[in-house]
């Protein structure tokens, strides 16, 4: 498997909803687990597949804390089917937005139907980081930006502050690749 390059904002493939994917064969299954070993490296605690430049409705999601064995969740056309109304405000990050946190309202707990990589389906319930993250994700294949919780004139400073540090970012993720790949 390899690490894949995550797409950093502003970028129009993370504003592009995705597609549902049709049938989970090979190609599905080794983008799950690149995107996973993506994640890992990160480190982020979940991967949607726009971040790494798919258009496929698939995420990767693992909020185990640090020792504790991992809890990887492949999620294939995952769908929140419930959400509770009570909601909570936390600070969110993003791996395609480098140093932006934002403060991000949504429902406390959720169920989430979805395939796994094995095309069976599943029906879960969620709560905390857990449900947070699936959120999260979900809105990437949806084209939202944590950022798009945000004022519009917030937002465009924040996309602002980010485009100028982007080009820096993106060699520093080359470097990185590149020394998996000599490895």
């Amino acid at each position: 498997m390899s690490l894949l390059p995550i797409v950093i904002a502003p970028d129009r493939r993370l504003k592009t909803p995705c597609k549902p994917v049709e049938q989970i064969d090979d190609s599905v299954r080794t983008l799950l687990q690149n995107m996973l070993e993506t994640m890992y490296e990160a480190p982020g605690i979940g991967l949607a597949a726009p971040q790494v430049g798919s258009d496929r409705r698939v995420i990767v999601v693992d909020v185990a804390r640090e020792g504790e064995d991992p809890r990887p969740h492949k999620m294939v056309n995952p769908t929140v089917t419930w959400a509770s109304e009570e909601v909570i405000l936390m600070n969110e990050g993003c791996l395609s937005l480098p140093e932006i946190f934002v403060d991000v309202e949504r429902p406390d707990r959720i169920r989430v139907a979805y395939q796994d990589e094995n095309a069976e389906a599943h029906e879960i319930e969620a709560d905390g980081l857990f449900a947070r993250c699936i959120q999260h994700e979900i809105d990437h294949l949806d084209g939202v930006l944590h950022v798009d919780y945000l004022s519009r004139i917030k937002r465009e400073l924040t996309l602002r502050k980010l485009a100028k540090v982007k080009p820096e970012l993106l060699r520093e993720q080359a470097e990185k690749l590149g020394r998996q790949k000599a490895s």
